[in-house]
């Protein structure tokens, strides 16, 4: 009876930080926004999971809880519904590194990206200094950043995700891919030894690969990149290495991190960029809100014997809202060949 108390408070802990997520700002924020405005900007520990000994079903489809091997527990997304996301099948290419191949004036100027959720894991795919950083490296771009570490070492996946690509690929070694339910790719370079393969479903902290010097390599290290369709940016903008602490759950992703020049930058800002992240949604549904009226719009051309009451009846309104429409009167004449409003 425990257990299942425990598993009853837990799931409705779980569900009010997802409500909470969902909720909407305003002008006062209510304590479910203030719960997710501080749930967003909490930093996150690398997880650090013991042997799973059992996965049960709950009533809710789409949520497992795992049983471990020492007695805990928690709830995940199941696997199955989160991989019919179009995210997983969209560009989906197990052999090409950038599958995506656009401008990046297709991508906004700024949007915020949910990194780890309250169904979500976080684990640093490999806790140490940076020895080589994002940027220009010896004339080309370095698009992650490297971690030293010993061949052999577990290289970790940093989050929930589907392998895209487990490959010898030239330059980068041996090369494993994870993309992530939020679109986000996390890269994992030079490893001595693969341990998962293309299409596999992996959570966050398994061990996906042993770290190594394959590929273009002076040494054993972990080449680690973070990319949004398929552009790179610094990787210290979600994580700090050396502690291994994801910095924030809710990212907000600027197209200007995309530029190789833009390393990360510590600011006094980090309190404020939810809020920035919130108010370019708005501004986002605010265009997506218009768009979709634009489109509701429609024309009719007028045909000859057709009065407004027809042309009314005919598209379920009245003779007063085409006169609204259209700047006319009850009175009006219409001519053959014009286009009216009817939408």
């Amino acid at each position: 009876m425990t257990i299942i108390s425990t598993l009853i408070t837990g799931m409705a802990m779980t569900l009010s930080l997802a409500a909470a997520q969902d909720s909407t700002t305003t002008n006062e924020p209510d304590s479910a926004e203030l719960a997710r405005r501080a749930f967003a900007r909490a930093s996150v520990m690398s997880v650090h999971l013991p042997e799973e000994a059992d996965t049960l079903d709950t009533d809710q489809p789409d949520i497992k809880v795992i049983l471990y091997n020492n007695y805990t527990w928690r709830f995940i997304k199941n696997p199955d519904s989160v991989m019919n996301s179009n995210v997983f099948s969209e560009y989906w290419d197990e052999h090409n590194v950038n599958p995506y191949q656009m401008p990046t004036d297709s991508l906004p100027a700024i949007w915020t990206v949910w990194i780890c959720d309250s169904l979500g894991q976080y684990h640093c795919p490999h806790s140490t200094e940076v020895y080589s950083g994002f940027g220009f490296r010896h004339g080309r771009k370095h698009q992650g950043v490297d971690l030293p570490l010993h061949t052999g070492d577990p290289v970790h996946a940093a989050f929930d995700g589907k392998v895209r690509i487990s490959a010898y690929v030239r330059g980068y070694g041996n090369l494993i891919v994870l993309r992530h339910e939020n679109g986000l790719e996390t890269f994992y370079g030079h490893l001595s030894q693969r341990n998962v393969e293309s299409g596999d479903w992996v959570h966050a902290g398994k061990v996906i690969g042993l770290g190594g010097s394959t590929g273009r390599s002076t040494g054993p290290h972990l080449h680690f990149e973070t990319r949004y369709r398929g552009f790179a940016f610094d990787p210290r903008w979600l994580i700090d290495f050396p502690s291994g602490t994801l910095r924030h759950r809710l990212f907000t992703l600027k197209k200007r991190y995309f530029n190789p020049s833009s390393k990360y930058v510590q600011t006094d800002d980090d309190e404020d960029i939810i809020l920035e992240g919130e108010e370019a949604d708005r501004l986002r549904a605010e265009e997506e809100r218009k768009a979709a009226e634009a489109a509701a719009i429609k024309y009719h051309k007028i045909r000859n014997g057709e009065t407004l009451y027809s042309i009314a009846r005919k598209y379920g309104t009245t003779v007063g809202a085409l006169c609204r429409l259209n700047g006319l009167k009850e009175t009006s004449v219409i001519r053959a060949g014009k286009s009216i409003r009817v939408r």
